[in-house]
């Protein structure tokens, strides 16, 4: 059992994709099949299973990562303890996140990290807000960022970075659009662009039109922001998303923000990491470039 295969392993195991984790490797695609099939003849079990055109982990595949996820997990301590070089970083760094905080808060924070360790390879995973906590406790992600309300966690480090404000979009000729104030009734009959259920913001709106009766209201569900945005800006109906998605909408007057907010709605960006996990200079370093992204944010809002 050679070191590369289990690198090699945990890679597909966090990719499920076994040509994206050749790009992440720098292989050929035949030579991680390669590996993984002579890690499977060795250990006598299946790790992976095709289920039509998706890649997942078979039950032994699963209790083969835990250990594998530790076994990497001392070498990186180690091999971090040795070299204990911060201006020099190299390494694999896995970050996951929903597809809102990907586009809107962590592009400023990769190239800061970026400008600092180009040496670090960086993995990100689009992953739904419901399945951000397993992957820190599957270990196939090294830090996550969530928009919730306060995470508490017993297994799980939080740190909460920003409330989000969210708010109801519409276009400049909506009806409600020129309103200076509205009423709970001035919704009755209004088609309202949201997140699918399951989604912690839209359980949290649901909530609280239900604690105030309204049952007129006409929902159109999507998968991802812009999606809602765009339908928004046509005019389909009212958008709920948070205001960093909409910034530079309402900046050019495509959008604008209607006079309404739902009380006690307090969602935060929030960045976790295992409480066991062994914090490397890789993790501590883009830990503290998330921190000096978010002050500066922190500042512009001030402002």
């Amino acid at each position: 059992m050679e070191l590369r295969q289990l690198i090699t392993f945990r890679t597909v195991a966090s990719t499920l994709n076994f040509s994206r984790a050749a790009e992440v490797l720098s292989y050929v695609p035949s030579n991680v099949t390669m590996q993984i099939k002579a890690l499977e003849d060795e250990l006598g079990v299946h790790l992976f299973d095709r289920l039509g055109k998706q890649l997942v982990l078979t039950t032994a595949g699963n209790r083969f990562l835990i250990h594998i996820q530790s076994v990497l997990n001392k070498l990186d301590e180690a091999r971090g303890v040795v070299l204990d070089d911060e201006n020099n970083l190299s390494g694999t760094l896995t970050i996951s996140a929903n597809e809102v905080l990907c586009a809107y808060r962590l592009p400023a924070v990769f190239h800061l990290f970026r400008s600092r360790h180009s040496g670090v390879r960086l993995i990100f995973r689009s992953v739904p807000n419901q399945q951000l906590k397993q992957t820190l406790f599957d270990g196939t992600a090294d830090i996550v960022f969530m928009l919730d309300e306060h995470i508490r966690s017993t297994g799980l480090e939080v740190e909460s970075l920003l409330e989000e404000t969210f708010r109801f979009f519409v276009a400049p000729d909506h009806p409600l659009a020129k309103r200076t104030a509205l009423q709970l009734e001035d919704f009755h009959g209004e088609v309202f662009l949201t997140n699918e259920k399951g989604c912690t913001y839209r359980t949290m709106f649901d909530r609280s039109f239900e604690k105030e009766g309204t049952d007129s209201i006409t929902f159109l569900e999507f998968q991802n922001a812009e999606a809602i945005k765009q339908c928004a800006i046509t005019g389909i109906g009212i958008a709920f998303l948070p205001e960093m998605v909409t910034k530079a909408e309402v900046e050019r007057g495509v959008l604008v923000a209607l006079p309404w907010q739902i009380p006690d709605l307090h969602v935060y960006t929030q960045m976790l990491w295992h409480k066991d996990k062994w914090l490397s200079p890789i993790i501590l370093s883009f830990i503290e470039a998330v921190r000096e992204v978010i002050a500066i944010e922190e500042e512009n809002q001030a402002v």
